[in-house]
């Protein structure tokens, strides 16, 4: 990038980076690394994002007014309780996570802000 060059204006990067929009209200974050890819954590991440799409939360591609984002992350350092899934910006961290969870965390927490307390492992902040 040419430093001469001014740096592109909040409203600018808006324009043309839709995930800046008014609609995203929480991302979750599931680990795909080495230990929890070995626990299922693909079946977790595939879990969150069918059930989200089919509730017309998930914001991605063919749903940019959607409120929630689901990616996959590397290691969370939480190796040795994994699947580990991460809810920001409440700060949540889920360990032990299964396809089978996810419903109950979406209903629970993503949609009625009530965490899913046993499976709960840290609170950030």
């Amino acid at each position: 990038m040419d430093r001469e060059a001014p740096l592109p204006t909040p409203e600018q990067d808006a324009v043309v980076t839709p995930v800046m929009g008014p609609s995203l209200k929480r991302q979750i974050l599931v680990c795909t690394s080495k230990s929890c890819a070995a626990n299922g954590s693909e079946a977790v991440l595939e879990a969150f994002k069918a059930q989200l799409i089919e509730e017309q939360l998930l914001f991605y591609k063919h749903n940019r007014e959607g409120e929630i984002q689901c990616i996959q992350c590397g290691s969370v350092g939480f190796c040795a309780i994994g699947p580990a899934v991460l809810v920001y910006p409440d700060g949540i961290w889920y360990a032990h996570v299964t396809p089978a969870d996810v419903p109950e965390i979406i209903e629970s927490h993503l949609k009625g802000g009530v965490p899913v307390e046993r499976l709960v492992r840290k609170r950030l902040g």
